[in-house]
Protein backbone atom coordinates (compact mmCIF):
# COMPACT_ATOMS: atom_id res chain seq x y z
CA UNK A 1 0.00 0.00 0.00
CA UNK A 2 1.44 2.98 -1.05
CA UNK A 3 0.84 5.52 2.01
CA UNK A 4 1.71 9.41 2.04
CA UNK A 5 2.05 11.83 5.11
CA UNK A 6 2.84 15.37 5.44
CA UNK A 7 3.20 17.91 8.46
CA UNK A 8 2.37 21.29 8.81
CA UNK A 9 3.16 23.10 11.92
CA UNK A 10 1.94 26.35 13.22
CA UNK A 11 3.91 28.23 16.49
CA UNK A 12 2.90 31.05 18.49
CA UNK A 13 4.00 32.51 21.30
CA UNK A 14 1.98 33.28 24.19
CA UNK A 15 2.12 35.13 27.51
CA UNK A 16 0.44 32.10 30.03
CA UNK A 17 1.66 29.42 31.48
CA UNK A 18 1.30 25.93 30.44
CA UNK A 19 -1.39 24.98 32.66
CA UNK A 20 -3.53 27.96 31.40
CA UNK A 21 -3.57 27.01 27.74
CA UNK A 22 -4.02 23.69 28.79
CA UNK A 23 -7.27 24.20 30.54
CA UNK A 24 -9.11 25.73 27.43
CA UNK A 25 -7.76 22.99 25.11
CA UNK A 26 -8.27 19.81 27.84
CA UNK A 27 -12.16 21.68 27.93
CA UNK A 28 -12.42 19.88 24.82
CA UNK A 29 -16.21 20.37 23.99
CA UNK A 30 -15.83 23.79 24.71
CA UNK A 31 -14.27 24.92 21.60
CA UNK A 32 -17.16 26.79 20.20
CA UNK A 33 -16.60 29.48 23.42
CA UNK A 34 -13.01 30.45 22.03
CA UNK A 35 -12.15 29.39 18.65
CA UNK A 36 -13.43 31.48 15.81
CA UNK A 37 -15.49 29.97 12.83
CA UNK A 38 -16.71 27.67 14.96
CA UNK A 39 -20.34 27.69 15.57
CA UNK A 40 -21.05 24.89 18.02
CA UNK A 41 -18.77 22.16 19.67
CA UNK A 42 -20.36 19.42 22.31
CA UNK A 43 -19.03 16.39 23.46
CA UNK A 44 -20.32 13.29 22.02
CA UNK A 45 -19.19 10.64 25.28
CA UNK A 46 -19.49 12.96 27.98
CA UNK A 47 -18.71 9.68 30.15
CA UNK A 48 -15.41 9.91 29.65
CA UNK A 49 -14.89 13.52 30.43
CA UNK A 50 -11.69 14.05 32.35
CA UNK A 51 -10.20 10.71 30.69
CA UNK A 52 -8.76 12.20 28.02
CA UNK A 53 -7.96 9.60 25.49
CA UNK A 54 -11.10 8.66 23.49
CA UNK A 55 -12.91 11.66 24.50
CA UNK A 56 -14.58 13.05 20.93
CA UNK A 57 -16.77 15.96 19.97
CA UNK A 58 -18.26 17.26 17.51
CA UNK A 59 -17.48 20.56 15.72
CA UNK A 60 -19.34 22.50 13.47
CA UNK A 61 -18.49 25.58 11.13
CA UNK A 62 -21.14 26.57 8.88
CA UNK A 63 -22.50 23.46 7.63
CA UNK A 64 -19.08 21.28 8.02
CA UNK A 65 -19.07 18.66 10.92
CA UNK A 66 -16.34 16.49 12.36
CA UNK A 67 -15.64 14.41 14.66
CA UNK A 68 -12.40 14.67 16.76
CA UNK A 69 -11.51 11.82 19.25
CA UNK A 70 -8.82 12.33 21.70
CA UNK A 71 -5.32 10.09 21.17
CA UNK A 72 -2.92 11.90 23.36
CA UNK A 73 -3.56 13.55 26.80
CA UNK A 74 -0.08 14.34 28.19
CA UNK A 75 -1.24 17.09 30.77
CA UNK A 76 -0.46 19.95 30.69
CA UNK A 77 1.56 19.40 27.92
CA UNK A 78 0.04 16.82 24.62
CA UNK A 79 -2.38 16.91 23.00
CA UNK A 80 -3.52 14.86 19.96
CA UNK A 81 -6.50 13.73 18.30
CA UNK A 82 -7.84 12.61 15.49
CA UNK A 83 -11.01 13.96 12.84
CA UNK A 84 -12.88 12.35 11.00
CA UNK A 85 -15.65 14.03 8.49
CA UNK A 86 -12.81 14.98 6.02
CA UNK A 87 -12.67 13.84 2.28
CA UNK A 88 -12.71 9.95 1.52
CA UNK A 89 -8.99 8.87 1.23
CA UNK A 90 -7.36 11.35 3.91
CA UNK A 91 -6.73 10.78 7.27
CA UNK A 92 -5.84 13.63 9.64
CA UNK A 93 -4.71 14.68 13.26
CA UNK A 94 -3.88 17.98 15.02
CA UNK A 95 -1.39 17.98 18.13
CA UNK A 96 -0.93 20.58 20.09
CA UNK A 97 2.58 21.15 21.86
CA UNK A 98 3.14 23.32 25.01
CA UNK A 99 6.31 24.41 25.96
CA UNK A 100 7.13 26.54 28.61
CA UNK A 101 9.46 29.47 28.01
CA UNK A 102 11.85 31.25 30.28
CA UNK A 103 10.14 34.17 30.78
CA UNK A 104 6.96 33.09 31.70
CA UNK A 105 5.71 32.52 28.52
CA UNK A 106 4.74 29.57 26.58
CA UNK A 107 5.10 28.34 22.90
CA UNK A 108 2.22 26.51 21.56
CA UNK A 109 2.62 24.61 18.50
CA UNK A 110 0.14 23.14 16.66
CA UNK A 111 1.00 20.32 13.94
CA UNK A 112 -1.76 18.33 11.57
CA UNK A 113 -0.65 15.64 9.92
CA UNK A 114 -2.41 14.65 6.49
CA UNK A 115 -2.16 10.93 5.30
CA UNK A 116 -3.52 9.73 2.37
CA UNK A 117 -4.02 6.76 0.22
CA UNK A 118 -4.77 8.52 -2.86
CA UNK A 119 -2.56 8.53 -6.04
CA UNK A 120 -4.34 10.35 -8.43
CA UNK A 121 -3.83 13.94 -8.17
CA UNK A 122 -1.97 13.34 -5.09
CA UNK A 123 0.60 16.07 -4.47
CA UNK A 124 -1.81 18.34 -5.60
CA UNK A 125 -4.58 17.30 -2.95
CA UNK A 126 -2.19 16.84 -0.45
CA UNK A 127 -0.75 20.63 -0.79
CA UNK A 128 -4.61 22.03 -0.79
CA UNK A 129 -5.47 20.42 2.05
CA UNK A 130 -2.08 21.32 3.69
CA UNK A 131 -2.71 25.14 2.93
CA UNK A 132 -6.40 24.71 4.07
CA UNK A 133 -4.99 23.73 7.79
CA UNK A 134 -2.25 25.75 7.80
CA UNK A 135 -4.92 28.64 7.75
CA UNK A 136 -6.98 27.31 10.43
CA UNK A 137 -4.09 25.99 12.56
CA UNK A 138 -2.84 29.96 12.21
CA UNK A 139 -6.56 30.99 13.40
CA UNK A 140 -6.38 28.99 16.22
CA UNK A 141 -3.68 30.19 17.80
CA UNK A 142 -4.71 33.79 17.41
CA UNK A 143 -8.38 32.69 18.72
CA UNK A 144 -6.52 30.69 21.93
CA UNK A 145 -4.06 33.94 22.14
CA UNK A 146 -7.20 35.83 22.61
CA UNK A 147 -9.07 33.46 24.60
CA UNK A 148 -5.97 34.25 27.16
CA UNK A 149 -6.13 37.57 27.20
CA UNK A 150 -3.17 37.83 24.67
CA UNK A 151 -3.67 39.58 21.08
CA UNK A 152 -6.75 41.42 20.42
Amino acid sequence: MDVRMADVSRSRRMAADPESIWALLADFGALSRWADGVDHSCLLNAEKAGHGVGLARRVQADRDAIVETITVFDAPRHLAYEIAGLPRGFAVTNRWDLRPDRDGTTTVTLTSTVTTHRRLLRSVAERTLAALLARRSDALLHSLDRALGGQP
